[in-house]
């Protein structure tokens, strides 16, 4: 039976060979899905999701989540929480809600501790010195403080032919108190219909919610395109749109999957994404903006990997 993953970003891959994993054994897609963005949210050296990420301008991790279930459309999601560490699980419990689905700030967290939830002091030493440094570069330098956006957004099929998407961030470094981004929010930074398929989005909310594209990709599916077709048509021509009515277009990429387990990428910058499904095993691959509105896609190398790890892992000394 057809089965398959597909999420942003190489600090997603473990999370979907484990996903993988669970869907060979007949797991569920909202199951798979979960586990793939816990793993994320729970690794120290990903600087923008879950525990250490990095945080807003107050020194605050404020993280925001999402999960759907293609079966029945049914959407959670949580802005703004904070102090717990797998703010998508909280997610998908709000999606079994009818009423009061999407929480945000204090409320989101209340709902957190009141169900149990772990909770943790979400900023690192690490992420923590990143900050303080940053800090001092906007104060010396007069440097752009904000850097960094990267969300973990994952689309799951599974064998019975359900569908399932989900994101997590903790958003913007050094990003104003309060600020929301594309990733809780369905149609920008999610949607999935298990009767047709998904699509997933990473990169500077602010211009992402402008295109609705997630939902956008999906609506091409369902109209008869391939993942691919669909996220070249949806995405290219509105990052010219973006340019030409706004002025500007800040980096984004998406990923899609449909109900058949064929997938599709678009991109305006080098991006990563991690991919498996029944008849591939879980790659890295690395996406680029190609010629004629089109997509590059080709494996990473090793060098590519090494100088990865050791780029994150790397000390962070005081400025």
């Amino acid at each position: 039976m057809t089965y398959g993953t597909i999420a942003t970003w190489r600090m997603a891959h473990e999370g979907v060979i484990k996903a993988t994993e669970l869907l060979k054994k007949q797991k569920s897609a909202g199951d798979a899905v979960e586990t793939l963005i816990n793993r994320v949210e729970a690794y120290p050296y990903y600087k923008s999701v879950g525990y250490g990420g990095l945080p807003n301008e107050q020194g605050v991790v404020e993280m925001d989540a999402a999960f759907m279930n293609g079966d029945d459309l049914a959407i959670g999601a949580v802005a703004g929480i904070q102090n717990v560490k797998h703010a998508v699980s909280v997610a998908r419990k709000l999606s079994k809600l009818h009423f009061n689905s999407f929480r945000v700030g204090e409320g989101a967290t209340r709902y957190a501790i009141q169900n149990d939830f772990e909770m943790v002091n979400m900023l690192t030493p690490r992420a923590k010195k990143i900050w303080q440094n940053r800090l001092l570069e906007i104060q010396e330098k007069k440097l752009d403080p904000y850097d960094g956006h990267d969300t973990v957004g994952a689309i799951t099929l599974d064998q019975q032919g359900s569908m399932a998407a989900a994101t997590s961030t903790s958003g913007l470094f050094m990003k104003k108190p309060g600020r929301i981004g594309d990733s809780p929010l369905s149609g920008s930074g999610f949607y999935v219909d298990s009767e047709v398929g998904g699509a997933a989005a990473t990169g500077l909310g602010e211009d992402l919610m402008k295109g609705c594209l997630s939902y956008e990709i999906v609506r091409l599916m369902a109209e008869g395109r391939t993942p691919q077709q669909a996220c070249d048509q949806a995405v290219y021509p509105f990052i010219e749109k973006l340019q030409k009515r706004y002025g500007k277009a800040g980096e984004f990429s998406l990923v899609a999957m449909n109900k058949a387990g064929a997938w599709g990428v678009a991109t305006n910058v080098e991006f990563t994404f991690s991919v498996g499904n029944d008849k591939q095993v879980p790659v890295i691959l690395m996406a680029n903006p190609g010629p004629d509105q089109t997509t590059c896609i080709e494996p990473i190398t090793q060098a590519w990997l090494d100088a990865y790890e050791k780029r994150i892992k790397a000390p962070i000394k005081s400025l």
